[in-house]
């Protein structure tokens, strides 16, 4: 293997669970060197643009877009969740639940080989499960029961037991995805997890290897020619960061780049001779949030006001044209969710009600700030309109658009003020106790400032209800009370649109898939 040559790291601190966020920083360099130039992709390289850098890329506590992306290329789960809900098997070869909800036995594949050759067993397994269940690690929101961590337990070189502290539906659904292996023999001298960026040179099982890392242009690859999933046909892969949406669409056209994501205004300029377009779905939420800590937003009727004096129609038409490319999720969860109810306060615009809460919490010229990513387009016309449309009850906010990365690394320091308002998005997959990172009080990534009793409560049973229909029951409760609460304000489930030069084949074998673009890359061809 290649030695990684890293370029300089300057990563800022931010732990989104699984809630993604637009992230983008620095500034866009267009005028990268050796494997990212700007001249057209050659034969065995795909080229794909991605619009920032990773905030992490350490596979323990990443988990935002690009560095779950970057996760995904190199190192590989126990078990994929695919873009319908459902999962498959990677280092697994089975998972079996205990019929009383107290454990899971794992077996995994043998003959497994990391990039360096060596030997995937159990050890590694229980070395990384154990690394990502400590808290101060950032990232171990579900490998706990309770206030119990989930024990790992070798059985042989080939067989892992998870064993709960108590029977937990969620945790015997969620404790074998998505959860990206690394390999002892490599890091187990590393001192710390918590870091952005791990000490030694990464080693996976995944289907590419890394090559270098230049910050704010590229990241190169090289096939893993030891990757069980087989060697894959195109020899080299890029990512190159644009954080440009408009410098990306070029780069597209001019065949620069292979790949990328565009938005539904982009879409009639692209030549269909030349690129194809896949808009699919995620799943995933797109919101506006409400600081319940700051001092304006602590009485929930003023809450409840703003939320009265939006309109969600006006809101996503305005960012993506046509309900073609979106879904307009009404709870916390995203409409194609299994658990999810419209069974909920809508909160259908009406500015005279609006009005009326702001009056008997006796608040009159109520002035609130809004963050947002100014890199993201969606974000920066639903914020114009945000402030728009609560201006007209009465409601003046100031537009402070910035890095995402830097306003939700704020958002999650306990007890910030700094913003009222956000703009944000996550994706969290289909069981409803992956979200309780976001919502409940002591979540990894409560950006809400959130201290409720009754929904922490309602999460919890819900977790451990081993009824299917009982826990539906629970969560249709818990998403009407997170509703009333008026913390988030969900307004999208925005598709994805990927566009990709037609030299490149199989996009669809290589499935497409929420937060990490491809299932896997390695079955992507070139014509």
């Amino acid at each position: 293997m290649k030695k990684w040559k890293k370029g300089l790291f300057s990563f800022g601190i931010v732990a989104l669970g699984l809630a993604l966020v637009a992230c983008s920083s620095g500034t866009s360099n267009t005028n990268e060197s050796t494997n990212a130039s700007t001249t057209k992709t050659d034969d065995s390289t795909f080229t794909y643009a991605i619009s920032g850098d990773p905030s992490s890329t350490n596979p323990i506590n990443t988990s935002d877009r690009w560095g779950l992306t970057v996760t995904n290329i190199i190192y590989s789960p126990l078990v994929i969740v695919e873009g319908d809900g459902t999962t498959k098997n990677a280092l697994a070869e089975s998972v079996e639940p205990a019929a009383d909800g107290l454990s899971v036995t794992v077996h995994l594949k043998q003959d497994v080989k990391w990039s360096d050759g060596e030997p995937f067993t159990a050890d590694d397994v229980v070395f990384t499960y154990e690394q990502k269940a400590k808290k101060e690690n950032g990232n171990a929101d579900k490998l706990w029961v309770g206030d119990q961590p989930i024990k790992v337990e070798k059985v042989d070189d080939y067989t892992v037991k998870f064993v709960l502290p108590q029977a937990s539906a969620a945790a015997i659904n969620n404790i074998a995805t998505e959860t990206f292996i690394i390999p002892k023999h490599v890091f187990e001298g590393v001192e710390d997890f918590s870091v952005n960026e791990l000490p030694e040179n990464p080693v996976g099982t995944g289907p590419y290897k890394l090559v270098e890392y230049k910050r704010g242009e590229y990241l190169t690859f090289e096939a893993n020619e030891h990757y069980f999933g087989g060697e894959a046909s195109i020899k080299n892969l890029t990512l190159r960061i644009i954080e440009s949406a408009d410098t990306t669409k070029v780069a597209l056209q001019k065949g620069e780049v292979d790949a990328a994501f565009v938005l539904p205004s982009d879409v009639a300029d692209l030549d269909e001779k030349t690129i194809t377009t896949y808009p699919y779905s995620e799943n995933r939420v797109g919101y506006l949030g409400l600081n319940t800590h700051s001092e304006a937003l602590q009485d929930v009727k003023v809450r409840q006001a703003v939320l009265f004096a939006l309109n969600k129609d006006e809101l996503n038409q305005a960012a993506y044209l046509t309900t073609d490319y979106y879904e307009q999720p009404y709870s916390f969860l995203p409409p194609n969710n299994p658990y999810a109810t419209e069974d909920v306060e809508k909160y259908e615009t009406n500015i005279e009600k609006s009005k009326e809460l702001l009056k008997e919490a006796n608040v009159s010229d109520l002035k609130l700030n809004l963050g947002f990513s100014s890199s993201d387009p969606a974000q920066t016309i639903q914020a114009t309109l945000i402030q728009q449309q609560l201006q007209k009850a009465g409601i003046t906010v100031t537009l402070e658009g910035g890095d995402s990365t830097a306003i939700f690394a704020e958002l999650k320091k306990e007890g910030s003020t700094k913003y009222n308002l956000f703009l944000g998005g996550y994706i969290m997959g289909n069981d409803p106790d992956l979200y309780g990172a976001l919502f409940e009080t002591d979540g990894s990534s409560n950006y809400f400032q959130t201290d409720n009793q009754k929904t922490d409560e309602l999460f919890s049973k819900a977790a451990l209800e081993l009824d299917e229909t009982k826990r539906k029951e629970l969560y249709n409760e818990l998403q009407q009370a997170i509703a009333e609460d008026a913390r988030i304000y969900p307004i999208v489930d925005n598709k994805k649109i990927l566009a990709v030069n037609n030299r490149i084949e199989n996009v669809e074998t290589a499935g497409l898939i929420p937060i990490y673009t491809f299932e896997d890359v390695s079955k992507l061809t070139i014509k």
